[in-house]
């Protein structure tokens, strides 16, 4: 009865222990440069727990790229994002279709499952996009778990 115990009560404090993020909603921040190729950003995700602020690591992040004036009207394919020099940095290679506001889904499996999708408006390249160095940032629209609306634009 007591080896029974024991085995339960460590398999509480492995799971507690190396499962920190488990289960908790992932927060995402989204930044991207235009590359030289129209069409083509280099993305940066940040990823961290929502509630404990820890970066999210070890994490495979799959990025959709859709446009929510346009559903389903674009043909982009989804990326897998690789894991960057920091903790809960991934980066990822965009090529879309047009400019125009974009809603990226970030699907987040490994330690937590989540799904982020963050909007962002994109120009060509660092020469058309009116931004300095053609540097994209999200501006809200936040929503998790695959919802159906987008929230509109400041």
């Amino acid at each position: 009865m007591r080896i029974v115990t024991t085995a339960l009560a460590l398999a509480a404090m492995l799971a507690a222990g190396g499962g920190a993020l488990a289960g908790e909603r992932v927060a995402a921040d989204v930044s991207c440069t235009a590359t030289a190729e129209r069409l083509t950003y280099d993305c940066t995700i940040m990823l961290e727990g929502r509630k404990s602020g820890a970066p999210v690591e070890g994490a495979e992040v799959v990025v959709k790229a859709d446009m929510p004036s346009m559903p389903l009207a674009h043909n982009v394919r989804p990326v897998k994002a690789a894991p960057g020099s920091m903790p809960g940095h991934y980066s990822a290679t965009l090529e879309l279709e047009m400019v125009g506001e974009w809603a990226l889904t970030l699907d987040v499996s490994g330690p937590t499952r989540d799904r982020v999708v963050r909007k962002l408006r994109f120009g060509g390249t660092a020469e058309d996009t009116g931004h300095e160095h053609g540097e994209m940032k999200d501006h809200g629209g936040d929503m998790d778990h695959g919802a159906m609306e987008m929230e509109k634009s400041h």
